[in-house]
Order: structure tokens, then sequence, then C-alpha cells
């Protein structure tokens, strides 16, 4: 991430297309209006189009506008599209890959001439525009079966910056965590902290949704739990039975305490198991020594078969 920042900030001035390819919640919106942020049009216009978005039926009419007259029961004086809103800043075309393949053409005049022509106008508008595309579909793939336009692929294709799915980056989790604590506080005026085990478990949780179930994860424990400091009792049912949900006839008997304190019991007995001392199987684990004896006592652990030293 640091590596794509440091791009980021390199290719922030100049006016090529960049392309942002990654997960759904990975974070590409972000890293845009960074972008935008860094550049020498941060005062100017930043223009999100989703293309996934916006019904095909009205696309055209919203990304270049129309003239007078041209819709019945549309604005009399026409429409400014939102080509033509993002004059002198940037255009954010997200989700680009669900753009219709009738619209592509239009848009690639767009990206190489840096003009368009509004519906019902014959004459085209120049624009001074920086592109900024993104996606989370394989586009190379999409040009193979025909879907979309190898001309405006490899014209999207100049900059590209692939944001990688969170499960490749945990070392960034627990600073995700705080950033986000800090947000949700301020923005609520409820000031939350995580045990060190709820760090320990987000980190081995695998975030399909990426960074941006991480956030609302957060976001739902700040305004939901009871206690300023958030154990592992406090998470949704669902969120732990993600990772050790029992199956069958048993599932029936067992409830979120205990999947809680088995999923804990577990943890210790792999930590004791890979460590020569007390000291080093609770620096993995991220707490005091005291509270792996007050754990191992708790869940009556034979400490005697592991293999190390008290």
């Amino acid at each position: 991430m640091e590596a794509i920042y440091e791009l980021s900030c390199r290719v922030a001035n100049v006016d090529a297309t960049i392309f942002l390819n990654g997960e759904t919640g990975v974070g590409k919106e972000v890293l845009a209006r960074t972008i935008h942020n860094l550049s020498n049009r941060k005062d100017a216009p930043f223009i999100k189009v989703n293309c996934g978005a916006i019904p095909e039926s009205i696309m055209e009419s919203e990304l270049f506008g129309y003239g007078k007259g041209t819709f019945t029961g549309g604005n009399k004086d026409g429409k400014k599209g939102l080509a033509l809103a993002a004059h002198k800043g940037k255009l954010f075309l997200d989700e680009i890959g669900e753009l219709p393949l009738n619209l592509q053409a239009k848009l690639l005049q767009l990206l190489q001439e840096k003009q368009f022509t509004p519906l019902g106008e014959t004459k085209p508008v120049q624009v001074d525009v920086r592109f900024i595309a993104a996606t989370n579909r394989n586009l190379e793939e999409m040009v193979r079966q025909g879907i979309f336009r190898e001309d405006l692929y490899y014209r999207l294709f100049v900059i590209p910056i692939t944001i990688p799915p969170l499960s490749q980056r945990k070392e960034d989790i627990p600073f995700l965590i705080t950033h986000f604590l800090e947000a949700f506080g301020q923005k609520y005026k409820l000031y939350k902290t995580l045990d060190k085990e709820v760090i320990q478990f987000f980190i081995d949780y695998e975030w399909k949704g990426n960074v941006r179930e991480l956030q609302n994860t957060i976001e739902r424990l700040v305004l939901t739990s009871s206690t300023k400091h958030i154990e592992l009792k406090d998470l949704p049912d669902k969120l732990v039975m993600s990772i050790g949900k029992p199956t069958g006839s048993v599932a029936k008997t067992l409830n979120l305490k205990h999947e809680v304190e088995q999923f804990e019991k577990q943890m210790i007995i792999q930590a004791l198991e890979t460590s020569s001392t007390m000291k080093e199987a609770s620096k993995k684990l991220g707490v005091d020594a005291s509270t792996i004896t007050r754990k191992v006592q708790k869940y009556n652990i034979n400490i005697a078969k592991l293999q190390f030293l008290l």
C-alpha cells in the first residue's frame, strides 16, 4: 500500500488516465479521491459516474447531457451532463466494466479527443478533464468475449494500479481498526477500544467485503456495544460463527458464548504448543502472561504435556 500511495503521488499531476483495479470494497474510490486531492486540480470538481448504478436507458443523457427540447418531459432548456460538470477537474468512471457496449464508442471519443456531442445537438463540446476509471472485473477477459471494446480498454489502461484485497495485507488491519475507531468515535461521540483478542480475531478473519466490510463492522460495534471496551463476547454471532461454525445436530446445542470460548481455548493451545515459554506464548497472542495463566486455569488446559518451560 505504501508503494501504491507513492505511485499515486508521482502520477497525481499528470493528465494520463489512471486505471484502478481491485475487488469490491478495497478502496478504489478512496484512492481516486486521494489522487484528486494530491493533484493540481484539487480545487476543481471531482465527478463520480457509477456506470453500474445508472440505468442504461438514461446513461447517455446523464453522462453527456442533452439539448433544448430533446426529450418530452425533460428540462426544456436542456441538461448539462456529468462530463461537462467535470470540466477542469476529474471524471471518476466507477464500475467501468458495466458500461453498455453502445456507449463505449462515445466514451472513447471523450477520452481521445476530450470532446463529446450532447443528445439532440450537432456541435461537439470541448472539455478539459482528467479521467480515472475503476472496476472489479477482468476487462481483458471481457475484451476476449467481445463485450468490451479493445480500443477503449487500451485507452483506459495507461497507468494501471491494482489494489490488493485485505486478505493479502493483514498487517494493515490494526491500523485500519485504529483509524475507524477514531473516525466513528468523533462522528458519534462514542469512544470505544477493542480488546487485543478481538484485534487478533479481526486479523485472522476472512474479510470478503475487504476494507468496506471491516469499516461497517467497526461502525456497528461502536454503535451497538454497551461497553467502552469491546471483547470477543461482544462480536455479532454471524462474525464469530463464520470461523468455527458447528454443523449438524451439534449446532443446535451450542451458543455464541460457548463458541467464543472454544475458539479462544484452541488459540491458546496452539500458541502454547508452538512456544518455549509462557511469555513467548503471551506475546504471540498479544496478551499478558498473567492472562494466559488465568485462561489456562479457566479452560483446564493440561500444560504438563506441552513442550515449554514455565
